[in-house]
């Protein structure tokens, strides 16, 4: 009985002396291996491995990308003393996982702070040398493309890559934005006078060229008018001096009826002429001229 207990405990302590011998590392790990608290194998193939039990321990390292988004976004100045809220983040991997534990130790976060330390230095550096249009629209690839490029050959020293730089989003100040939205009214405000000005410098000009060709086309028409008026004077007065001289008889009897017919137009009409008066010298002796 004492026997099969005692083979019954060698057999349970062997299995417990190697399953704490035996660790697993997979495809998306890194690991070491501690004596003492010292690194003594770095393992960056996946699979079963080994350690001494009670001797030795291990430590996990991600090997995937990660990605740093800050807490909140960094207040960084423009050229033109500009404050401007800029939210970026920052994509990162492990590529040499020896160095990488010299550097910073087990803690994720140094590496995390480092980098985006160095990020941001750099983000201020570019910003501070370029304006807001070019940093919200114009050159900011650029700025990314120097950002990755510089914290990538900064983290290269801890052990790691930086793959990419991302600014996500470029926001003004609370106060920047207000007086951003004041100089912007007063630049659309300026300019709106400016075509209002311009309108009615415009309007006055072609009223004052309406009114000069208003003038010219009524003084030549009037010019006209005249001109056909006295053509249509002489060629009546013609008429009638060709008529008056074909039979000058008929023609005083014309304008005698004429004025006859101005003259008692109207019933109320009373005129005092001297009987003997030529106005009346065809109504004295009808059939007869000159009152014969």
């Amino acid at each position: 009985m004492n026997k099969l207990l005692t083979t019954a405990l060698t057999l349970l302590l062997a299995l417990m002396l190697v399953n704490a011998s035996i660790f697993t590392v997979d495809q998306r790990q890194y690991a070491i291996v501690f004596q003492f608290r010292e690194a003594v194998r770095v393992i960056t193939k996946p699979g079963i491995q080994f350690k001494i039990p009670l001797l030795q321990d291990y430590r996990y390292f991600d090997r995937r990308i990660q990605t740093i988004d800050a807490d909140e976004p960094a207040r960084i100045q423009t050229i033109e003393k500009m404050n401007l809220k800029v939210d970026s983040y920052v994509k990162w991997q492990i590529v040499d996982v020896e160095r990488y534990y010299k550097a910073v130790g087990t803690e994720s976060r140094q590496a995390a702070d480092r980098l985006r330390n160095t990020v941001n230095n750099v983000l201020r550096n570019e910003f501070a040398r370029r304006t807001v249009q070019d940093v919200i629209s114009g050159k900011r690839d650029e700025v990314m493309a120097l950002a990755q490029t510089i914290a990538d050959a900064d983290a290269r020293r801890i052990g790691v890559r930086v793959i990419d730089v991302r600014v996500r989003r470029v926001d003004f100040e609370d106060r920047t934005s207000q007086s951003v939205f004041d100089r912007m009214q007063s630049e659309r405000k300026a300019v709106a006078n400016q075509l209002r000005a311009e309108g009615a410098a415009e309007a006055e000009q072609i009223r004052a060229q309406a009114d000069r060709t208003r003038e010219v086309m009524l003084a030549e028409a009037y010019n006209h008018a005249q001109q056909v008026k006295g053509e249509g004077d002489a060629k009546a007065s013609a008429i009638y001096a060709q008529a008056y001289g074909q039979n000058p008889e008929f023609y005083s009897l014309y304008k005698s009826l004429d004025a006859y017919k101005q003259s008692f137009k109207s019933r109320t009409d009373v005129m005092v002429l001297d009987p003997s008066s030529d106005f009346f010298k065809y109504l004295k002796t009808p059939g007869r001229s000159g009152g014969k």
